[in-house]
């Protein structure tokens, strides 16, 4: 039998609580559905992540930037694969270059592109802006002949400082792709400007010197990555509303952190030994015991 009181149910017997799980699962089944509607990625796209060294290394880790995106895809109720496609110290003429064969050929439904960082920061060597436009220019076209609705990311920071020389030499790559990206009705992730509000909100509180987003001034550390992934799943359509939820499921993917604590060959020794455990075990079990 089912009493309600107030609204609420009382299950009292096997019945009511297989109807509990029922409304349980039907409940998960609505919040997915309402979470997805309006997502542009559907189940079974493939998307391809185009890009240089921080788009390699958002793959390369469980709480890497492209990760984040197919987690946060995931936690939205879409089932979609992933396509990783960034190859360290790229610009845009090598991605022109290797669009093809790493790309189209695989089929995907969509790409994000990532592409500007190293055309400025390679100074000499880099990719002046005329070239730039015509090389992004060609890739879009490409991608849209083939069918691959692209995703169009804003360059990240070169250092965090947006007033160095580079990034201000950055600012007319990341304009043209503002008004290129609006000019084809392209979705957008303007990263850049989500960095600097990021770091602005960071350092009203945070006033110590080093890093906030990055390891290095460019490549991504956590709170970076997380940055560069709910832009890209904003620009996918995920709601504002859902970000402290994603952010929140995002906190918890081990990885984030790595704590290293120095050992005498003896003491690591003993203490393998008095917990009987590889090397992974051990791992396990301190971090059972510091977070208990």
């Amino acid at each position: 039998m089912i009493l309600c009181y107030n609204n609420k149910i009382n299950l009292d017997n096997k019945k009511g609580k297989k109807m509990k799980k029922t409304l349980i699962s039907l409940s998960a089944l609505f919040v997915s559905l309402s979470l997805s509607a309006d997502i542009c990625i559907k189940n079974g796209d493939t998307v391809a992540f185009m890009g240089d060294s921080i788009t390699q290394q958002g793959n390369q880790s469980d709480v890497g930037y492209v990760n984040l995106v197919m987690k946060g895809l995931e936690i939205a109720g879409v089932k979609a694969n992933k396509l990783p496609a960034g190859i360290s110290g790229n610009k845009s003429n090598s991605m022109l270059a290797r669009l093809e064969k790493d790309v189209l050929s695989k089929k995907p439904q969509w790409m994000t592109f990532s592409c500007g960082v190293n055309d400025v920061w390679h100074g000499r060597t880099g990719v002046k802006l005329e070239q730039y436009k015509e090389n992004v220019t060609k890739i879009f076209d490409m991608c849209a002949s083939n069918g691959v609705k692209v995703i169009v990311l804003t360059a990240t920071l070169i250092g965090e400082d947006a007033n160095n020389d580079n990034n201000k030499k950055l600012v007319a790559y990341n304009e043209w792709l503002r008004d290129e990206a609006k000019r084809r009705n392209l979705r957008i992730a303007d990263l850049n400007a989500d960095m600097q509000n990021t770091l602005a909100e960071i350092r009203k509180t945070d006033k110590s010197q080093g890093n906030k987003l990055t390891r290095d001034g460019v490549h991504m550390a956590y709170k970076g990555n997380v940055m560069m992934a709910w832009g890209v799943l904003r620009a996918m359509g995920l709601e504002e509303s859902k970000k402290k939820a994603v952010l929140s499921e995002f906190d918890n993917i081990p990885g984030a952190y790595n704590v290293a604590i120095k050992l005498s060959a003896k003491e690591y020794s003993d203490l393998v030994s008095k917990l009987k455990c590889d090397d992974k075990k051990l791992q396990e079990y301190v971090r059972e015991k510091l977070l208990k």
